[in-house]
């Protein structure tokens, strides 16, 4: 059956439909040793050779879901040409292709997810879902309510205004404050520019959930497998 070429590269575990696409893009894509960059071509699996980066996909049929206590010091990406280590080297024991979805700073810990369901991908990732991400971030200083609240209320970084974000403090100190943070955007190192906007650097940060599905005590590196119970709670809202 013909389906679209970014669809059966997600499918195959190559990463998510976005993902796919800048494949395609970057003519990394060859069918029956062909390159196409056209991102509306339908091709059948069955029928066709489908090649990304000159090695032929093949399509996993058993979908999983991970959570990962993501340490500081690895890379959300599938290499690394400065040799960092990868997240996907914690993964032991798991036989199927996995990509993250979306990504976690090198120095930010905590909650990521990795699967090689291209369509729940998506889901996770498509600003339409809006799905709110809860982060712990320790900070130089003790900010003001004031500037607390202009981080709620949404700020302007590079040119746009960051959506409105939910802001708790969770401990104090004369030296740094450790503050609960809940956005919903997935920008670059968007916590981190947010508070050094308002002058408190970012000392730590760590993501302890996505929606109501929590890191609780997953330890430092390990992982978990998700049932369908834990995806559900993905889209619930804190």
């Amino acid at each position: 059956m013909e389906e679209r070429l970014q669809k059966i590269l997600a499918r195959s575990g190559a990463g998510s439909r976005r993902t796919a696409e800048q494949y395609i893009k970057d003519g990394r894509v060859s069918i029956d040793g062909a390159v196409v960059t056209d991102m509306g071509i339908k091709v059948d699996p069955a029928v066709h050779e489908i090649c990304l980066n000159g090695r032929s996909i093949r399509l996993s049929e058993e979908k999983i879901h991970i959570l990962l206590n993501k340490p500081a010091g690895y890379v959300t990406t599938l290499s690394d040409p400065q040799g960092r280590p990868i997240v996907t080297s914690l993964l032991k024991g798991i036989a199927q292709r996995v990509y993250p979805v979306g990504r976690l700073d090198l120095d930010t810990e905590g909650a990521l997810l990795l699967t090689n369901d291209g369509d729940m991908a998506q889901r996770i990732l498509h600003p339409s879902f809006e799905i709110k991400k809860t982060y712990v971030a320790k900070v130089t200083g003790v900010p003001s309510r004031e500037k607390l609240d202009q981080l709620a209320k949404g700020i302007v970084l590079e040119g746009r205004r960051t959506s409105p974000a939910q802001l708790m403090v969770l401990q104090q100190t004369p030296r740094f404050t450790i503050i609960q943070i809940i956005i919903h955007e997935g920008r670059k190192r968007q916590v981190r520019k947010m508070f050094a906007a308002i002058g408190h650097r970012v000392l730590a940060l760590k993501r302890v959930a996505y929606g109501n599905l929590q890191l609780d005590n997953l330890p430092s590196g390990k992982f978990r497998i998700l049932s369908k119970q834990d995806l559900e709670k993905i889209f619930s809202g804190p």
